[in-house]
């Protein structure tokens, strides 16, 4: 999605910096994806949307009371299930995924440490994508970030100021957009890179079949 892009209108129950950069996620499902993850799923609302074009998709958070709203929002949807889990946790995820995604996830933990372990779930020959959030370090990173925000500002009233659903777990990063481009230089080599609107940058990874 090129800086460019602003907001636009969409038939989501609710609209934040997070559901504004979906769009870019489901662009980059692979073809041929049959198995999907979502880490940090919260209410469930990108798996729903990736559950109609991917036959499994299983969404995962440490939020019970995410899980909840998640099965509640996704009821009759059998292709969307959803666990309780820390994907930072050895075991509690089985691997194998055709797509892996992680919308403004990776910065709740070390971000080398995320990006690998998020790596090691994809298959050979899978995708990782990665909607993240970053600390302004250059006089353009504050340009970049905020000018969305007029755009931004029109779509929240559209919904009504409806954001999400309270209870979203929110953490704010000390990691700059450049700390963050040189470190997936080395822990996703080959990782495609891009900086957005609204305080947002994207990493889409292929992990090589061999």
């Amino acid at each position: 999605m090129p800086l460019t892009d602003a907001p636009a209108t969409s038939p989501d129950p609710y609209w934040n910096h997070n559901v504004h950069y979906h769009r870019l996620v489901l662009e980059a499902v692979p073809d041929g994806c049959a198995r999907a993850l979502d880490v940090g799923c919260g209410d469930g609302l990108l798996v729903r949307k990736l559950a109609r074009r991917i036959g499994e998709v299983t969404g995962v958070d440490r939020s019970a009371a995410m899980l909840r709203l998640a099965r509640e929002s996704s009821a009759g949807i059998p292709n969307a299930t959803f666990l309780a889990a820390d994907f930072m946790a050895d075991g509690t995820l089985p691997g194998g995924y055709d797509l892996v995604t992680a919308v403004a996830v990776i910065h709740h933990a070390e971000f080398t440490a995320a990006a690998r372990r998020l790596a090691a779930l994809v298959a050979p020959g899978g995708r990782l994508v990665v909607v993240g959030l970053a600390a302004n370090g250059t006089a353009w990173d504050w340009l970049v970030s905020g000018a969305g925000l007029p755009a931004a500002r029109v779509q929240a009233r559209r919904h009504g100021g409806k954001s999400g659903p309270p209870g979203m777990p929110i953490l704010d990063t000390s990691m700059t957009y450049g700390e963050i481009r040189r470190a997936a230089r080395t822990c996703l080599p080959g990782s495609r890179y891009q900086r957005h609107l609204l305080w947002r940058y994207s990493l889409v990874w292929d992990k090589p079949r061999g």
